[in-house]
């Protein structure tokens, strides 16, 4: 188990850049990490990867310096253990409404006593059993794995306060599309209602000492980075569509 530098990052109270790739690729990784991003959100819950290859990104995300956190299909134990086992330095999970939800997802990531994660000799990332031993992995593991929880419902943003008390989350991450849909605005992040929920959101996240994480682009960065948010990622499609049209706006001119 690797060190988490982009978890060592929002400790230190500054903020990790990072961007989701949501289509099967390894190289996509690759430039993203050479582009100079902190992080990857390798994300299987709206894209179409796959669990082997989503271990390939993984390796391309260490190979080339960042951390590679998945965001997995559900927010089921099995689906979170299963890309954990597969090397990756944390998860952002979906759908996440209730402290138990939320502590269901630190058990799914986290080795210990009673229902926490399931333990097996020789995966990748104890280096397959040759590096060390398991008792200094599980400790390592603990230490730099990350747990981010998505908060996208209504309900979630109704019981924020009950989930920030849970151990063992590291970011809470409010979702604004899902978000927007649930109170009845979809697609619309900026309906009233929804911004309000937003702003109040963010507000009892900081308060309470938390990290707060949000999606954000190149017209909002500012707003976002101001607001608190230290975990932030931008799309990938986002960045190839603000390039491709600056240079055919320079282009066709």
């Amino acid at each position: 188990m690797k060190t988490n530098r982009m978890k060592s990052k929002l400790l230190a109270g500054e903020a990790a850049l990072g961007c989701s790739i949501m289509v099967p690729s390894p190289q996509m990784v690759e430039m993203v990490g050479h582009a100079g991003f902190d992080w990857v959100l390798i994300d299987m819950e709206h894209g179409t990867i796959d669990l082997e290859t989503a271990e390939l990104m993984i390796m391309a995300a260490e190979a080339s310096g960042i951390t590679p956190i998945v965001r997995p299909k559900t927010n089921h134990k099995e689906d979170i253990s299963r890309v954990m086992d597969r090397g990756a330095m944390g998860v952002q999970v979906p759908h996440v409404n209730s402290a138990e939800d939320a502590r269901q997802a630190v058990s799914a990531v986290k080795f210990g006593p009673g229902d926490n994660r399931s333990l097996a000799a020789g995966t990748r990332p104890d280096s397959y059993g040759l590096s060390s031993s398991m008792a200094e992995f599980i400790k390592h593991s603990n230490e730099q794995t990350l747990v981010c929880v998505q908060l996208e419902h209504v309900a979630a943003i109704e019981n924020v306060d009950e989930i920030l008390s849970v151990e063992g989350v590291d970011v809470f991450f409010i979702g604004p599309s899902d978000l927007s849909q649930s109170m009845g605005h979809p697609g619309n992040p900026k309906a009233e209602s929804v911004k309000n929920a937003i702003e109040r959101t963010l507000l009892t996240i900081t308060s309470a000492g938390k990290i707060p994480g949000m999606p954000a682009s190149v017209d909002n960065l500012d707003a976002i980075l101001s607001s608190g948010v230290r975990y932030i990622y931008t799309h990938l499609p986002k960045l190839v569509g603000a390039a491709a049209s600056e240079f055919l706006k320079k282009g066709r001119a």
